[in-house]
């Protein structure tokens, strides 16, 4: 409305975080592309991670676009993934989150707390992005309920690797 009052036009903001899941496996894989899979920390077929979004993150993605598939996730979405299949790295550990004192003990420094200030940090990508994406383990999804349909073709050629946008949520609701 105000856009409009002023004579111009609305465009909402982009994302700043992808939701990243890995649906192929290592056979056949260029040395290129492994590289790129470990740095995003996607080690193994159905583990997903949060990305900040900017230049060097969309090159990365571009590398590795055929055995991916990412999206922009909800609140609800990140929320239902770190309750149900959050773990921390404590001290070299996997520690699953059960309790707030976990994050607290780690990540109370910089005034995350408990569970709700952590999906807020990593949904809006705050100042402390990087330290709390990094506290969070890769989450370990199932496959998909009724699979896959074509881990071959793109998503816009009704295929499942590339960008899904918002359909990213569909589909790690059908993995939780």
């Amino acid at each position: 409305m105000q856009a409009k009052a002023n004579g111009g036009y609305y465009v909402p903001a982009e994302a700043k975080v992808a939701l990243v899941i890995r649906i192929r496996g290592i056979n056949k894989l260029h040395p290129d592309v492994r590289k790129t899979l470990r740095l995003l920390r996607l080690p193994q077929m159905h583990n997903a991670v949060l990305l900040k979004i900017n230049n060097s993150t969309i090159q990365m993605l571009k590398k590795v676009e055929p055995f991916i598939t990412y999206g922009y996730p909800t609140k609800k979405t990140i929320s239902n993934l770190l309750y149900k299949r959050g773990y921390g790295k404590i001290g070299g550990q996997r520690i699953q989150l059960q309790e707030n004192k976990f994050i607290e003990e780690n990540l109370g420094s910089m005034g995350l707390i408990c569970m709700e200030d952590l999906v807020h940090e990593l949904y809006t990508c705050g100042e402390n992005f990087k330290k709390a994406n990094n506290f969070v383990w890769p989450f370990k999804l199932n496959s998909p309920r009724k699979g896959l349909v074509s881990k071959r073709h793109p998503y816009h050629s009704r295929g499942d690797w590339g960008n899904r946008e918002e359909f990213i949520n569909d589909l790690v609701a059908k993995m939780l």
